[in-house]
């Protein structure tokens, strides 16, 4: 089969060349880019971070199988795939170990934000010891904003610091709380609520209709004085314009960010240049979540060559 992978062939610490040794009877091709010029004789798609729109469907004349190294499915059309009879799967977050590597990140860059590492190099560079003085994290409250594979994961972590956790669930929040253990868990319409009383906000669910631009002007006024908000899911979650402002403006402490309104983002926006802590959409770039990943790709890849239907499609 021809299987495309559209991103740079060595995205990912070389992701390509790993599945290419476990299935060497296959073609593969890579892009260049986060783009897609044409699927004509392609079989599996691989589509990173690339959007799987009907118009790039269009030429799709041989396509079985739209296959995300990862959860993200938001960038594909998924209604368009069915209607050319094209499967469309992930490899979700909690059995690929990609939701522990994501968590570990989300926990450097709370602990980031809060010793000031940038102010950190400054102090090296001028040899200034002892500064800057940072803030402690014992007793604090952590939010956080979707308690799945991810949110759960952070939890995990999160228990050894001393702080209190609270969250948001969209179903059955009252269920969450007793089965993950939190000191509150409120619906979608209570997260003002969760964000007055957060010192740190971890924003941990999928981009949707509803999601989209989530913190806006409107949320980011709600946050507590001197909080942080660290995004680890996808940038659409956040308004640039908005955090730009809540930055500017001192709403809120700072922020940390794997994901971005745009990907790859303009190293020079004046935006980074405040206090936010960025990773190159790196949170599930681990060895763990590598071999999770690469196990659940090549798993539908050969369940496709046997006639079976794929693992873990997402439905219409």
């Amino acid at each position: 089969m021809n299987i495309l992978f559209a991103a740079p062939e060595n995205a990912w610490g070389g992701f390509l060349g790993i599945v290419k040794e476990q299935l060497p009877n296959h073609r593969f091709a890579a892009t260049g880019g986060f783009h897609v010029d044409s699927l004509a004789g392609v079989d599996v798609l691989i589509p990173t971070m690339c959007p799987i729109t009907r118009d790039v469907l269009a030429d799709a004349d041989c396509l079985k199988l739209i296959q995300q190294c990862g959860s993200g499915l938001e960038g594909v059309d998924i209604a368009a795939a069915a209607e050319k009879e094209i499967f469309v799967a992930n490899v979700p977050t909690g059995s690929s170990g990609n939701a522990d590597s994501v968590a570990e990140l989300g926990i450097y860059l709370m602990i980031g934000l809060h010793r000031d590492v940038r102010k950190m190099e400054q102090s090296m560079r001028s040899r200034k010891m002892g500064q800057p003085q940072g803030r402690a994290l014992e007793g604090k409250t952590v939010g956080i904003v979707g308690l799945g594979g991810i949110g759960q994961a952070l939890i995990r972590r999160l228990k050894g610091f001393g702080v209190r956790i609270i969250g948001v669930k969209r179903h059955e929040p009252q269920a969450a709380q007793i089965a993950i253990g939190l000191d509150w868990v409120g619906d979608a319409g209570q997260l003002p609520e969760l964000l007055a009383q957060s010192d740190i906000v971890f924003l941990c669910l999928p981009v949707t209709s509803e999601s989209s631009g989530l913190m806006n002007r409107k949320t980011l006024a709600c946050m507590k004085p001197g909080s942080y908000l660290i995004n680890l899911s996808r940038g659409g979650l956040v308004e640039r314009d908005a955090l730009e402002w809540a930055l500017g403006s001192g709403t809120i402490a700072g922020a940390g960010l794997d994901v971005f309104w745009e990907e790859p983002p303009d190293p020079e926006d004046p935006i980074f240049g405040l206090n936010v802590l960025a990773t190159p959409h790196i949170g599930g770039s681990t060895d763990l979540s590598m071999q999770g990943i690469v196990a659940g790709v090549v798993e539908n890849i050969r369940r496709l060559e046997a006639g079976q239907v794929p693992l873990n499609c997402a439905k219409p």
